[in-house]
């Protein structure tokens, strides 16, 4: 009796460790992505995420149709644009989404804001994102001038925002003495700091409409400045990423007129180490379900398959990426 006992826990034991080996097996034979993002109100956070849930809602692991890709997604918070491309460049990030402007000067090293990456790559183009300057209802703030001796957020170092707002004190002249005070508060932050008092205006580069923009327009009456005088012109004039936006009126309810400013695109990047295979399938994954992927934020209305393979990307497309549209007869 004994001895059967123990036989059967030996068979056991067999069965748990071929059980644990396949286990083990399965787990390796899947390929994990991270794609960097922005702060958790952002339209970068919900690019991500968005991009993640078309993978996963592609892949047929378990069922019997579908793309048996073994791709799992994550997008984590991070600080965005230039720190998605430092990552990427360290081989932290698989993919990111980024900026327009930042794309092309990582690639063609011409900032010394963002990591210089020549091994970079465009995947594709996602909203149109316009630098916006929001200042408090009873600022008195109508132009960049105004905001001499004003308490300004110009958004965490790593973010897209960050360095567009360094971009624009630079043209305008305006050190940080200019400013009042300068804060350097995260997008999870700024908005709430200006209904507070604590700052009287916040730059930020985001597509509309946004929750986290919501906060301060519709919770205590902010508005979006105007930024189209000379140095914005010349700003699109200059850079091929950049073009002049048009902000409806509407889309907040403090924005009774259209507002005229600049920006350029949110891109999808990734680098020319990873694999052909993995990004084709991304790309896969968000094309064949373009529909389910728009209806995931009020930004993505707009997009169409040919923008996004041309608007803002100025690396060249992965090859995998290529592929993809190849197949499709896009390219």
């Amino acid at each position: 009796m004994k001895r059967t006992k123990l036989t059967a826990l030996a068979l056991g034991l067999v069965a748990a460790t071929a059980l644990g080996s396949l286990t083990a097996n399965a787990a390796s034979d899947k390929t994990f992505i991270t794609i960097g993002t922005g702060g958790p109100t952002g339209v970068y956070f919900v690019t991500g995420n968005a991009i993640c849930r078309m993978i996963h809602k592609d892949a047929a692991e378990g069922r019997s149709e579908g793309r048996q890709h073994n791709i799992r997604c994550s997008a984590p918070s991070s600080a965005g644009s230039t720190y998605n491309i430092a990552q990427i460049s360290e081989g932290e990030f698989d993919f990111g989404v980024a900026q327009s402007d930042w794309q092309y000067h990582s690639f063609n090293g011409t900032s010394d804001r963002v990591t210089s990456n020549p091994d970079l790559r465009a995947v594709f183009s996602v909203h149109p994102e316009p630098y916006q300057l929001i200042a408090a209802a009873d600022s008195g703030i109508m132009s960049w001038a105004d905001l001499e001796g004003k308490n300004f957020n110009m958004g965490n170092p790593g973010s897209g925002q960050h360095a567009t707002t360094e971009l624009l004190m630079e043209r305008y002249n305006t050190p940080k003495e200019f400013f009042g005070l300068v804060t350097e508060m995260t997008s999870t932050e700024h908005s709430q700091a200006l209904c507070d008092g604590k700052i009287d205006a916040y730059g930020y580069v985001v597509g509309i409409p946004n929750s986290g923009v919501a906060v301060a327009t519709e919770g205590c009456g902010a508005y979006i400045v105007n930024l189209d005088t000379e140095v914005e012109q010349g700003l699109i004039a200059e850079f091929p990423f950049y073009g002049p936006v048009n902000i409806p009126a509407g889309v907040y309810t403090s924005t009774t007129a259209p507002v005229q400013t600049f920006g350029g695109y949110a891109t999808v990047v990734s680098s020319a180490t990873v694999s052909d295979d993995v990004v084709y399938e991304v790309v896969r994954s968000v094309f064949e379900n373009l529909e389910d992927f728009k209806a995931l934020h009020p930004a993505y209305s707009i997009l169409t398959p040919e923008g996004m393979i041309t608007n803002g990307l100025s690396a060249p497309l992965h090859p995998g990426a290529v592929r993809y549209y190849e197949e499709k007869g896009m390219m």
